[in-house]
């Protein structure tokens, strides 16, 4: 009896996963030291020991690239809002990323004021928007809220008011200040 030769579901290899991380990496530090109007795939490939093919096999095209970085820099704000953490910690972490990556910054404030629908720029915002409601009911039954208002003008807050601080405020304060 001939049996029907069945092949495993094709799966990223672990080295898709090392160069992609490779990549991102890369781009992070690049946008950061440069500026995102400085990054080209051209660079990446070279900043990575890559070559150009392999940097277009796991994006597309510039845009794709940009998108992940900025997906990533969501990754790291999101860390902020662990409940795991003290609100001290979390608004030191929030703090001290904004100040240590101003370029990545820049991408998403562009983003943030763009018109898209900010749970495209945050995957988070809606999880965001019910813990804080839900804490605000508890501590204030009954007194309306909107949860929604006061997460944006928390978050700009966040992602604005460090860079505020450290370049008109107090401009010789450290980071740590």
């Amino acid at each position: 009896m001939h049996r029907p030769t069945t092949h495993p579901a094709p799966r990223r290899n672990k080295a898709f996963e090392e160069t992609h991380t490779l990549l991102t990496d890369t781009a992070v530090r690049l946008i950061s030291e440069k500026g995102v109007d400085a990054l080209s795939l051209a660079e990446l490939a070279r900043e990575a020991g890559v070559n150009r093919s392999t940097v277009y096999y796991h994006f597309s095209d510039r845009e794709a690239l940009i998108r992940e970085v900025q997906g990533w820099s969501a990754a790291q704000l999101a860390r902020a809002f662990s409940t795991d953490a003290s609100p001290r910690e979390r608004a030191d972490y929030i703090a001290r990323f904004v100040l240590e990556n101003p370029e990545l910054i820049k991408l998403w404030i562009d983003d943030f004021v763009s018109g898209r629908d900010i749970r495209d720029v945050y995957p988070r915002w809606d999880e965001l928007v019910a813990g804080i409601g839900q804490r605000f009911a508890e501590q204030q039954p009954g007194v309306p809220f909107d949860a929604e208002v006061y997460c944006a003008i928390m978050l700009a807050g966040a992602i604005i008011g460090p860079r505020v601080f450290a370049n008109s405020v107090r401009p010789k304060a450290s980071v740590e200040e």
